[in-house]
């Protein structure tokens, strides 16, 4: 199954990270290309719509605040895979945090090397666009 993933260090503890990150429907807080989330389903599924006019719900399915990591599949979405899981996961590196947004998929209609660009651009971008957060 392919896979894709990001990193990057960011110069703030993993707990500032995380209270930034860790919550299922905080994506516009710090990912400017998701506007707009909404929560259903007490909580467990989000309704995202991107700065283009895209729909994606995901559901989470795991989340653990102590290890400050949680997982989520794609329940509907305008992307040419199926199957998909993605993590992400804020650790301590140092003084600072290191923030890992991975996540396995199974490509519909393109090939594995055109999904997995796709989804590493997207976390890519992402990580990039928290880093952007913390100057310094």
């Amino acid at each position: 199954m392919p896979t894709a993933s990001a990193t990057i260090d960011i110069p703030a503890s993993a707990d500032q990270v995380w209270q930034l990150i860790g919550g299922f429907n905080t994506l516009p807080d710090w990912l400017p290309f998701i506007p707009n989330s909404e929560l259903s389903e007490g909580g467990r599924v989000r309704t995202l719509q991107t700065s283009d006019g895209a729909v994606v719900v995901e559901r989470l399915e795991s989340f653990d605040n102590a290890g400050k990591t949680y997982s989520y599949s794609i329940l509907q979405a305008p992307f040419p895979a199926t199957d998909y899981l993605a993590t992400i996961r804020v650790e301590a590196q140092g003084e600072g945090a290191r923030v890992t947004w991975s996540g396995q998929f199974v490509p519909v209609g393109v090939t594995e090397e055109e999904v997995v660009a796709l989804f590493s651009g997207i976390y890519h971008g992402g990580v990039q666009a928290l880093r952007a957060n913390y100057p310094g």
